[in-house]
């Protein structure tokens, strides 16, 4: 069954390999947004609801975690993004909300899909059928090298990375490729952002995507 939307809101959503610069971004998109006078909704995949931080804590944190089957986890991923669509991002959009998801369906295109090697028929129909018809209206991807994001991934606090932060650079280098692909795919929705720029210089070509989008 289609889900319903207002017109007026807006489902933004950033993608990147880790360490890409994406939680930098939405934090000063979500004040531009805010100074013009409209509702912002900022959230994360996998999380954003209870359930989804749950099971967010399984896919990231579990002492079991690389144990874990490329399926098991995009079905994880999937089972919090519907979640997230139904409790947050429908709603938000029926209100004329904004929404400034760190990462959407794309990701499990990408990591699941293109990064481990999943048969992308299943992926998509398994997208589809977690966000409905719920597509963002932009997507900016956060491009760096893989050594980058590899090196910013090292200088982060000194907690322990975490299950996806430890994959190799083949993995990442299989990320960042899949990403420039998707963006050739779809190319009116996919804006692929320098996140090797100073982070003024990201935020006035992120704002000026968005501003295209919000009229």
């Amino acid at each position: 069954m289609p889900l319903k939307t207002k017109s007026t809101g807006k489902l933004i959503s950033f993608e990147g390999s880790e360490g890409s610069g994406k939680s930098t971004q939405i934090a000063r998109l979500a004040e531009h947004c805010q100074k013009i006078g409209r509702e912002v909704i900022a959230t994360r995949e996998p999380g954003g609801t209870e359930i989804g931080e749950q099971i967010r804590s399984i896919i990231v944190h579990n002492s079991k975690g690389d144990e874990m089957c490329p399926e098991t986890e995009l079905l994880l991923f999937t089972a919090a993004r519907a979640q997230l669509v139904r409790e947050v991002i429908v709603p938000a959009l029926t209100r004329g909300a904004i929404v400034l998801s760190d990462r959407y369906l794309d990701s499990s295109t990408v990591y699941q899909g293109i990064a481990r090697n999943l048969a992308p028929g299943p992926v998509n129909e398994i997208n589809r059928f977690a966000v409905g018809n719920v597509m963002p209206d932009l997507t900016i991807v956060m491009d760096v090298p893989t050594e980058v994001s590899l090196q910013r991934i090292r200088q982060r606090a000194s907690d322990l990375p975490d299950r996806m932060e430890r994959q190799n650079i083949t993995f990442y280098n299989k990320v960042r490729e899949g990403y420039l692909l998707l963006a050739k795919e779809w190319p009116q929705r996919v804006v692929v952002i320098d996140g090797t720029q100073a982070p003024d210089a990201i935020d006035k070509k992120v704002w000026a995507e968005v501003q295209k989008r919000l009229g």
